[in-house]
């Protein structure tokens, strides 16, 4: 499993995760889309904003390995802001390729991309 050096482990001053520090022995946490309902807490949209935003900074519009992402934070964005960059995609495997679908991406999350700084999603 690839780790991402220097990414946030998490939302700075929260317990919202963005990394796992090791593989989980009884097998790899498949990357599902989850439904964003409009009454989400404002917390969690903030979690959404600054994950995005670590990817953005991370990786812009290049393909990334899931490596040591978080699965369920990846899942909040998957199939609209996230997507597969492979063909076949397995959304149970570390190896997996990702890319950020800017256009979608820049309409759900337009302050990430008008050059907010992280401290901001704080």
């Amino acid at each position: 499993m690839l780790k991402h050096r220097g990414f946030p482990g998490r939302l700075p001053g929260t317990d919202f995760q963005f990394t796992i520090r090791r593989a989980n022995p009884r097998g790899v946490t498949e990357i599902t889309r989850r439904e964003r309902f409009r009454d989400r807490r404002p917390a969690d949209k903030r979690a959404d904003a600054g994950f995005l935003q670590a990817l953005w900074e991370n990786f812009g519009d290049e393909p990334f390995e899931r490596g040591n992402l978080d699965a369920g934070r990846i899942s909040w964005l998957f199939g609209r802001e996230v997507v597969p960059a492979e063909d076949p995609f397995d959304p149970a495997s570390y190896d997996a390729l990702l890319r950020i679908d800017v256009d979608v991406a820049r309409a759900s999350f337009p302050d990430v991309f008008d050059g907010s700084s992280r401290e901001e999603w704080a």
